[in-house]
C-alpha cells in the first residue's frame, strides 16, 4: 500500500430506503454499474472481488471529533468557532474564509496542545473494519481533510490508511501563529485528490466512492462514482446518491458488495 499525501453540481434526488439501513436515490448506481470498468490493461479474473478507492472526509465522518473546536476549546474560542463551522457546514459560508477566520482565533496555542488533544479524538467504530474489508479486496481508502496534518497523519498512519491529505497549521517559537501554511483544502482540493489518488492506484473514477457529511465534500462527491452522506446535513444528503444514517462506517462493506 502506499502512503501518499498529496496538498493538492451537486445531483439532487427524491430518496427512498433501500432496505439495508441507508437511504438511496432511485438513480444510485449499482455494485454491478460501479465495477464494470476495469483499470486500463487489467483483465480481472471473474471471481475477483471489485478494487474501490473510498476516500472520506475525516472531521464528524472518520472521527467523531471536530478538531478545529478542540483546538479552540483548549485557545478559549469555542464558541466562536462553532458557530461558523455551522455556517460553513450548512454551506452559508465560503469554506476557505470560515477557516481562516476559525484558525485566526488559535493565535498564541502553544503546539502542546496537539498532545492533549490526539488523546481526546475518538475513531468512528466501523473504520478499522472498513479499511481492513477494502484491502482485502485489493482496494484503497483515502481521508482529505479540511483539519490539520499535525493530528490526521497519526490517525492516517494508526489505520494504515494509503492517501491523506489536511491543512497545516503555521507555528513559530513553538505557537501558532494563526494562519494556515500552504493551500487551503477546500472542495476544489478534495476532488482534485480523490482523482489524484484514483490515477496513483489504477482505479478509474467509476469506481470510487467519496463520503462526507459537510458543504464542503460535495465537490468530491459530485466526482466520485458513488456518493454517501455519512450522518450528514441535509443539503449533503440530497445530493448524494446513498445516506447512511448510523456512525458505523462498515455499513459501506454491503453497499460495495463486500460483505454479506
Amino acid at each position: 500500500m502506499m502512503n501518499q499525501l498529496l496538498t493538492p453540481d451537486a445531483r439532487t434526488h427524491d430518496q427512498q430506503l433501500n432496505g439495508s439501513g441507508s437511504v438511496a436515490s432511485p438513480g444510485a448506481p449499482t455494485v454491478s454499474a460501479l465495477s464494470e470498468v476495469a483499470a486500463p490493461g487489467v483483465a480481472a479474473p471473474e471471481f475477483a472481488p471489485p478494487a474501490f478507492l473510498v476516500v472520506l472526509d475525516v472531521d464528524s465522518t472518520l472521527i467523531e471529533n471536530e478538531v478545529i473546536e478542540m483546538l479552540a476549546e483548549c485557545a478559549g474560542s469555542l464558541d466562536e468557532v462553532a458557530h461558523i463551522t455551522e455556517r460553513a457546514m450548512s454551506g452559508e459560508l465560503d469554506f476557505q474564509q470560515s477557516l481562516r477566520s476559525r484558525v485566526s482565533t488559535l493565535a498564541g496555542l502553544p503546539v502542546a496542545c496537539f498532545g492533549e488533544v490526539a488523546a481526546s479524538i475518538r475513531v468512528t467504530d466501523g473504520a478499522d473494519e472498513l479499511v481492513a474489508g477494502l484491502h482485502a479486496a485489493g482496494g484503497y481508502v483515502g481521508v482529505v481533510s479540511g483539519g490539520f496534518h499535525e493530528l490526521v497523519d497519526d490517525v492516517a498512519l494508526s489505520l494504515g490508511l494509503d492517501f491523506w491529505s489536511a491543512n497545516r497549521l503555521e507555528v513559530a517559537d513553538g505557537v501558532l501563529t494563526g494562519t494556515l501554511v500552504g493551500p487551503v483544502i477546500d472542495a476544489e482540493a478534495k476532488a482534485s485528490a480523490l482523482v489524484a489518488w484514483a490515477a496513483a492506484a489504477g482505479i478509474p473514477l467509476v469506481r470510487t466512492v467519496a463520503v462526507g457529511d459537510g458543504a464542503n465534500d460535495l465537490r468530491m462527491m459530485h466526482t466520485a462514482g458513488l456518493s454517501v452522506a455519512f450522518n450528514a446535513r441535509e443539503v449533503v444528503r440530497s445530493a448524494a446518491h446513498l445516506s447512511i444514517d448510523t456512525r458505523d462506517l462498515s455499513q459501506l462493506l454491503p453497499l460495495l458488495g463486500l460483505r454479506g
